[in-house]
């Protein structure tokens, strides 16, 4: 089924179809997938309130806890049972012609497939995930401040606002979607902490500086074109997480899955989401993060973001000062030989303010006495989140990191590791001893975008202590097996080194140690070189 033979006559219409789905690499799946979920007799989906799609697109979790300090209202759980008719409603609903046949044929089957993950902006991908969640809304029952045109027009419009509680429950509705695209089975799990997205969007929607805890009841709207503006800089990859959900559902009836077997098991394992919040990647930050990513980088910090035990989420994890000890030299112990992305995550406090940032380097760290680098990014992670690329600047000052060097220095550089800036003027600098920190305005910066990296941040440089630091390499197995190598070599040579020969030594008279002495005896004695 969907397939055509090569008697049969294909029309215009489905050549196109299948061409699009073709573009974006799933008509193989979709095939599979149509043969599984079409009725044999009618060579049709079936679209009633039990049909197999609706049943595809089901989300139902088994919500263990929430380890965020904002909660859940009582109508998410009503949310998350409505995602699949919704789903239906705006990309596989049925024409004219096929209600009367009450069943969806493989050419709209197609085009819903191709209207939710083909290749469009990002703001028409925003769309889609706002009328869907609209949409689940008003099924569950609840209220909602976005207004959509018409449902199953393709440019239909979507105007309105939405609360800071509805853009929570819309967070995670994406998590939850994410969730599932990378586990099939239904895993207990805790819903992620993320309110740094939600203080960021509300206050860079609304011109205000928030306060976490008040945020949550506030009436502040956020209209639907400042919401896009926030998404598009700040999460781009935020509508992702609808595609991947309907990709992964597909292709799970694909392979002939049973989908609800797998999601009404009890005894598939539990994770609880606590233990990964004594990092500071936590999953919510860790996720916040992966919606700016569009490399494998991604793929790397989702490992931590939907890991099923801790041991999985401690893979990537290079280098904790907790853990590891505090200061340059021991970050370098860890990190040396990893060549690939790192993430170094930085908590402090200043004037009884706690607060995180992050910078994101595409290449590992070296010793040197200048900047260097090719790209990277710098984060907001707490209590607001903001991603500051690369800018287009002059300057590509993206790393700093220099230890002590043997010998005399007529003019020493600094001894830290900083990110940003210029050398004695760096956006975001860490002392050698990983206890103080320094972060000044972007106007001392043209490398990165301009944007603060904590509340209330001033013109003037901060001065802050550090809390800890995590590095997280985000390079793959490729990258953590080489230096797995390079750190083993190294251990074999400072062992070779340690070493001393003893039988080159065949009398007192040739020892070192009668050297040390006769030298600490009379250390003005002249004393002949032998050649």
């Amino acid at each position: 089924m969907g397939a055509s033979s090569s008697t049969e006559q294909v029309s215009v219409e489905q050549r196109e179809a299948e061409s699009l789905a073709t573009s974006t690499g799933a008509l193989t799946v979709l095939q599979k997938a149509y043969s599984n979920l079409a009725d044999p007799l009618t060579k049709t989906i079936p679209i009633t309130t039990t049909c197999p799609l609706q049943e595809c697109f089901k989300l139902s979790i088994d919500l263990q806890s929430c380890e965020a300090s904002l909660k859940p209202e009582n109508n998410f759980l009503g949310l998350l049972n409505n995602l699949g008719p919704s789903v239906l409603d705006h990309f596989f609903f049925l024409s004219e012609k096929e209600k009367e046949r009450d069943g969806l044929d493989w050419i709209s089957f197609l085009k819903g497939y191709t209207k939710c993950c083909g290749r469009m902006p990002t703001s028409n991908s925003l769309n889609n995930l706002l009328k869907v969640f609209g949409t689940a809304i008003v099924k569950s029952g609840a209220t909602t401040g976005l207004q959509i045109e018409s449902a199953d027009a393709a440019d239909s419009k979507i105007n309105g606002y939405l609360l800071p509680a509805d853009l929570l429950m819309l967070l995670w509705m994406c998590w939850a979607m994410s969730w599932s695209s990378r586990n099939q089975q239904a895993i207990k799990f805790g819903l992620p902490d993320v309110s740094n997205l939600v203080l960021s969007a509300v206050s860079s929607c609304t011109d205000g500086i928030w306060d976490v805890d008040n945020i949550l009841g506030s009436d502040t709207q956020i209209p639907v074109g400042k919401l896009h503006a926030w998404v598009l800089k700040t999460v781009p990859n935020l509508p992702e997480c609808l595609v991947e959900f309907t990709h992964s559902r597909l292709s799970t009836y694909a392979s002939q899955q049973d989908i609800l077997e797998s999601s009404s098991s009890s005894n598939l394992g539990s994770h609880s989401i606590a233990e990964s919040n004594n990092y500071l990647l936590t999953p919510g930050r860790a996720w916040s993060i992966s919606l700016t990513l569009r490399s494998t980088m991604r793929d790397e910090i989702l490992k931590t973001c939907f890991a099923s035990s801790i041991d999985e989420v401690k893979e990537n994890l290079i280098y904790r000062s907790s853990l590891h000890g505090k200061g340059l030299n021991r970050f370098w112990s860890n990190v040396e030989g990893y060549n690939g992305p790192i993430l170094v995550l930085i908590s402090a406090t200043s004037e009884d303010h706690s607060w995180s940032v992050g910078a994101l380097t595409h290449q590992g760290f070296e010793n040197k006495e200048a900047f260097y680098g090719t790209s990277g990014s710098l984060y907001a992670i707490s209590p607001a989140f903001d991603h500051l690329a690369s800018s287009a600047g002059k300057e590509k000052n993206f790393v700093y990191s220099h230890l002590h060097t043997p010998g005399y220095e007529a003019k020493p550089k600094p001894v830290g590791m900083a990110f940003g800036g210029s050398l004695g003027n760096e956006r975001v600098f860490m002392d050698e001893d990983f206890s103080r920190l320094t972060v000044r305005h972007h106007a001392y910066d043209k490398t990165y975008q301009s944007g603060s990296l904590f509340p209330n941040q001033g013109y003037l440089p901060t001065e802050a202590q550090v809390l800890e630091v995590e590095v997280w390499g985000l390079g793959g197995e490729k990258i953590k097996e080489a230096q797995y190598l390079f750190q083993k070599r190294e251990q074999l040579f400072t062992e070779q080194r340690r070493k001393i020969d003893l039988k080159t030594f065949s009398n007192w008279e040739d020892s070192p140690e009668k050297m040390m002495m006769d030298m600490v005896s009379n250390p003005n004695a002249v004393r002949r070189e032998e050649r």
